[in-house]
């Protein structure tokens, strides 16, 4: 549809993947290169700058593979959120995904037992196919950042410095996904667009019963309740640090864009015109 096509290149001119002339940008040329949604290639190249590319691989590879949960069977629905609890970050959906990853590695480390990949996955009611195939595109990824001569920083996962860099390395590339809960009680509503949606069942929130009022989401889905799922909670300063300019000022008027621009009106002056931005 018409539509769609202008939506998707607006999407890739807010990521700066377009130049002027809407043909791919240098940046755009490189974010091609991975096999990879727009945002979440800009959020890996993002990451370059933040240092904390070994982090954004594992995230990358972790929401481009299947879901990781397994519905738990009728009667163990307790016993598996007491299991993903043990794995839950406190920064959200996304750190969690790396806290399942690596657990799901040290599991498996031992060539010698291949059976202990099934059992650890079965006993953290978790899919092991899923994890596997992540671990295989987590491998592809680094291999397409070494053929394009990108740095990989070392590991830091954990530091507070790390959790900053990569909340902004996602920002980086889903500024677009964000939104607010407007009554406190879970009703989020996305920025782009008037539609209210719940965080998804399988969100780290939900096994914690917290509700951060700023997320950033991975995706929407009208087929799953209208859920958002992957989410990680972001402050209104770190968006507005990291929002390009001509993105949010082309954004429909709501509570949450007034609250934002507050917060915008209060940082120093950004540049306005969009060359500027890219």
């Amino acid at each position: 549809a018409p539509e769609s096509l202008m939506q998707a290149l607006e999407d890739l001119d807010y990521l700066a993947a377009l130049d002027n002339d809407g043909n791919l940008s240098e940046f755009g040329i490189i974010m091609s290169e991975f096999p990879l949604d727009p945002q979440l290639s800009k959020s890996l190249l993002a990451s370059c700058e933040f240092e904390c590319v070994d982090e954004m691989l594992t995230i990358a590879a972790m929401v481009t593979a299947p879901s990781c949960f397994l519905q738990a069977p009728p009667g163990t629905e307790e016993i598996a959120r007491s299991r993903w609890r043990r794995l839950c970050h406190p920064a959200g959906d996304h750190c969690t995904l790396i806290n399942i990853f690596s657990a799901f590695r040290a599991a498996t480390a031992s060539p010698t037992h291949p059976g202990n990949r099934e059992q650890w996955c079965c006993e953290y009611f978790l899919s092991c196919s899923a994890l596997s195939m992540a671990e295989m595109i987590r491998a592809e990824l680094v291999e397409i950042m070494k053929r394009i001569e990108l740095p990989i920083s070392e590991p830091d996962f954990g530091s507070e410095a790390n959790l900053l860099s990569i909340k902004k390395a996602l920002l980086s590339g889903y500024f677009m996904h964000i939104a607010r809960d407007v009554d406190g009680s879970g009703n989020y509503l996305m920025l782009t667009h008037k539609q209210v949606a719940q965080l998804h069942p399988f969100s780290s929130y939900c096994n914690s019963r917290r509700i951060p009022e700023w997320v950033l989401f991975h995706e929407f889905s009208i087929s799953e309740g209208n859920s958002i799922r992957v989410v990680s909670e972001i402050s209104p300063h770190l968006f507005a640090e990291l929002v390009p300019q001509y993105y949010f000022s082309n954004l429909p008027p709501s509570e949450s864009k007034d609250i934002l621009q507050e917060v915008i009106n209060h940082l120093a002056p950004v540049p306005a015109t969009k060359e500027e931005q890219k």
